[in-house]
């Protein structure tokens, strides 16, 4: 009773788990689980999905809130301890979910189930539970159904392995630097890096590469010598191509082995290749369809795409004396050539983009938008930084105390450290769930994860535009998981929306970063409290499209290679071959032959997007599509229409995965999407 990770009273106490306590809570919960699967699968246990829940998903719920806390401190309170504790319960809770899926009398139950006594929500989820019955291998027999168990044990371990090589290869690196390599660097940048230097015990300033630091220096240093030499440290991370001390991060062979293991789980499931098993559960019909699509999109991106390269390549010649850029060269010049092009720079605009201030700005349009309140509140944290706040709508008629009605609660923890991945993610806590054991309504609870650079010199952190981008994305995700108003578990929030759909929130939140009526009240200079100038706005948004073939075309490359690498390519073959042909094929600007950005693709070696990663590009599609409304409805203030807001959130964030996606979709817009906003919006229509 005195382990943190059994209690589940309430909110995870995060402050309280240690890595001893994760094999004992383990232990408990899948004695838990496993009892309650043999209580349901019973010859006289009825076919009855209150009945089902009530015993089987109860137990399940509680392992998987276990288990989600400690994958989540495994994310962002890494160490050593805790690394080993993870590892050592991974590989028996992956065999307890992959026998879970395949327990092939706990699918006849499901399939025995009598439609006319569901609701719509239980049906929906009956519904998926059956066709994820067959994904995890329900109907194989003998040794074909021993095979794919071990494989998903095997394949969690080398994604975490994976995972593990990445966050390790880049926490590894630093150079420290002297003051004539770093000028031009913005100087909070440097001063943080004076503060690493100096916390190590050494002279300059320590050049990372996470991300609040590498950017900028890329971005902005003069020295194109330091420029290639974190580009190279950057690209060739946990690869054969990283220096001799840091071949032990190599995800190379982890890679093949991952894709044969992939490809060998499809062939079971009876499908030519893993592609093919990742559409299944989605809106795309086919990898062909993935695969047009995509490069329909990028024939249509690549005129603007070429007029970016040449643009920049000019711009080089002529105004910094760079005949030959190199691929360290690029992001500088883009950098040089905006400034130039609009008369601003970045490092101009962060200035206004206090921590603080746009949070209260994303609240402000969050409040107003969907009628609701966000307030702080206090809740144990896993470190000093992370914030913890309450969704809450007003009263309802006829309540007899007044008081707000709790929607949802949420960790937001904003800052890059050591000991935690990259990237930035929404993750749950909790669903909210009409809980079958206690008949009371569960609210969801959500994390919502950054990497920005923390302030320094006693100022509250400064956010590029780029960073308050990624907050509105991570917050789209989190507002579908928390204004659900679905009651079944499995189909509430984001659980059940197909996965290429799963953006849609996020992607559209992200609109709201370029609209003046939005970003007038959510900018303070951090010396002067002065809101961010209209003209600079003005020259942000005629900026806003620059580069976007260039951009597009790279999460096209990215997602091209993505979808061929699980559908053409022969997994026991080396994937750079496959790499340079999609490059060849889709890039516009030359890659090193040494980049190995492949060896830290996270989100689809060790995240869900295997065959997935267009989902990006094509929910982009539905999101654009989507804002339009709130474009043709926006009033005479600029300011979005409430109607609207409420429309959308009633039809896509509220109804979750309790429908498809595209119903949910024309319950909004009333008919199917199309291409023509995106493009619009990217400036190339």
């Amino acid at each position: 009773m005195n382990n943190p990770l059994l209690d589940f009273s309430d909110l995870p106490l995060f402050d309280r788990i240690l890595p001893e306590h994760v094999a004992p809570a383990i232990e408990v919960l899948l004695a838990k689980a496993d009892k309650a699967l043999e209580t349901v699968t019973a010859a006289d246990f009825p076919a009855d999905w209150n009945a089902m829940s009530a015993s089987l998903d109860v137990a399940t719920e509680e392992l998987g809130r276990a288990w989600g806390a400690i994958s989540h401190l495994n994310s962002v309170a890494d160490s050593p301890e805790l690394r080993a504790a993870y590892n050592a319960a991974l590989p028996i809770v992956t065999e307890f979910w992959t026998r879970l899926g395949a327990d092939e009398r706990l699918y006849a139950k499901y399939k025995a189930m009598d439609p006319a006594k569901l609701n719509p929500e239980q049906a929906q989820a009956q519904r998926n539970a059956v066709r994820n019955f067959v994904l995890s291998g329900a109907e194989l027999t003998g040794a074909a159904k021993e095979r794919f168990a071990a494989i998903q044990e095997r394949a969690a371990e080398l994604s975490q392995k994976f995972s593990e090589n990445a966050l390790d290869a880049t926490d590894a690196y630093a150079y420290y630097a002297g003051a004539d390599e770093v000028q031009g660097v913005p100087d909070d940048v440097l001063e943080a890096a004076a503060a690493a230097a100096k916390a190590d015990g050494k002279q300059g300033y320590k050049i990372t590469l996470k991300l609040p630091c590498y950017l900028p220096v890329m971005q902005f240093a003069h020295s194109s010598a330091l420029r290639e030499k974190l580009y190279r440290a950057y690209a060739t991370r946990a690869s054969d191509q990283a220096p001799a001390d840091a071949l032990k991060f190599d995800n190379s062979a982890l890679i093949r082995e991952i894709l044969a293991l992939r490809h060998e789980e499809a062939q079971l499931l009876g499908y030519k290749n893993f592609g093919e098993v990742s559409v299944v559960p989605k809106m795309a019909k086919s990898p062909d369809e993935v695969i047009h699509f995509l490069r329909d999109l990028g024939s249509r991106a690549r005129p603007y795409a070429l007029k970016d390269a040449a643009d920049l390549r000019e711009f080089a010649a002529q105004n910094l004396n760079l005949a030959d850029p190199q691929p360290w060269d690029w992001a500088y010049i883009g950098e040089k050539l905006k400034e130039a092009r609009y008369a601003f720079s970045e490092q101009e605009v962060k200035q206004y983009f206090t921590a603080p201030k746009v949070l209260a700005g994303l609240f402000k349009i969050i409040e107003t938008l969907f009628e609701v309140s966000i307030r702080r509140d206090h809740a144990p944290v896993w470190h000093p930084s992370v914030e913890f706040y309450r969704i809450e709508r007003p009263a309802a008629a006829g309540s007899t105390d007044g008081k707000p009605q709790l929607v949802g609660q949420f960790y937001l923890d904003p800052s890059a450290r050591t000991g935690k991945r990259g990237g930035a993610w929404m993750d749950d806590v909790r669903a909210r769930w009409l809980r079958p054991d206690t008949h009371t309504l569960q609210t969801p609870v959500a994390q919502l994860v950054c990497n920005f650079a923390e302030g320094v010199g006693g100022q509250p952190p400064l956010l590029t535009h780029d960073d308050v981008t990624t907050l509105f994305h991570e917050f789209g995700h989190g507002l579908h998981h928390m204004l659900t108003q679905v009651n079944e578990r499995d189909v509430s929030g984001i659980s059940g929306v197909e996965w290429d759909a799963v953006e849609l929130p996020s992607q559209f939140m992200e609109n709201f970063c370029w609209e003046w009526d939005v970003l007038k009240h959510m900018t303070a200079h951090v010396q002067t409290g002065a809101a961010l100038p209209r003209e600079l706005f003005d020259k942000m948004t005629a900026a806003k499209n620059f580069q976007s073939g260039l951009q597009t075309l790279r999460q096209i490359e990215f997602s091209l290679f993505d979808m061929l690498l699980h559908t053409e390519h022969a997994p026991d073959l080396d994937f750079m071959p496959l790499l340079r042909k999609v490059r060849a094929e889709v890039a516009v600007l030359p890659v090193p032959e040494f980049n190995r950005s492949a060896n830290t693709f996270s989100h689809i070696f060790a995240g869900g997007y295997a065959a997935g990663y267009y989902s990006y590009k094509w929910a982009e599609v539905l999101s654009a599509d989507a804002y339009a409304a709130f474009e043709e409805t926006a009033g005479a203030d600029g300011l979005p229409n409430i109607e609207t807001g409420r429309k959308y959130r009633q039809a896509i964030l509220e109804a979750g995965g309790s429908r498809p996606a595209m119903e949910s979709f024309k319950a909004f817009r009333g008919r199917e999407p199309s291409l023509d906003a995106l493009l619009r919006h990217q400036g190339m229509a």
